[in-house]
């Protein structure tokens, strides 16, 4: 049933501070476009987001670069060029609240904790 939105976690798919795609990622995302064939869609949209670790700048690069990465990737397994948009929100999406995690805590703590916020989002609209 469309429109739909999937979210995969950035940790799946990536790895930390990276935009390669993971051999895991890729097979998630080649259970998206096996469950895809057949559908009448009209946009897919990959919508990378960040942590809030790092600066706005920084993020919103990576955001995008991952988002292009997830774009690339369908449309090299068969979705049309044509049908598939990529954009980077950077962190100013994060599902968690600054009270959730603090800053204070060691590092891998704090990653840990703002995993949730490192994502992409992918949005596929059509009529069925």
């Amino acid at each position: 049933m469309l429109p739909q939105k999937i979210n995969f976690s950035a940790d799946a798919l990536f790895d930390f501070d990276k935009a390669a795609l993971k051999p895991a990622g890729k097979a998630m995302l080649d259970e998206l476009t096996r469950l895809l064939q057949g559908a009448n869609y009209e946009v897919i949209l990959a919508i990378g987001h960040t942590d809030r670790i790092g600066s706005a700048a920084y993020n919103q690069r990576l955001s995008v670069r991952r988002a292009e990465a997830v774009k690339k990737y369908l449309t090299e397994k068969g979705i049309p060029p044509n049908r598939v948009y990529a954009d980077g929100k950077g962190k100013t999406q994060p599902l968690t609240k600054p009270s959730d995690c603090k800053s204070r805590q060691s590092r891998r703590l704090l990653i840990a904790c703002l995993q949730p916020d490192r994502r992409v989002d992918i949005e596929v609209t059509g009529t069925k």
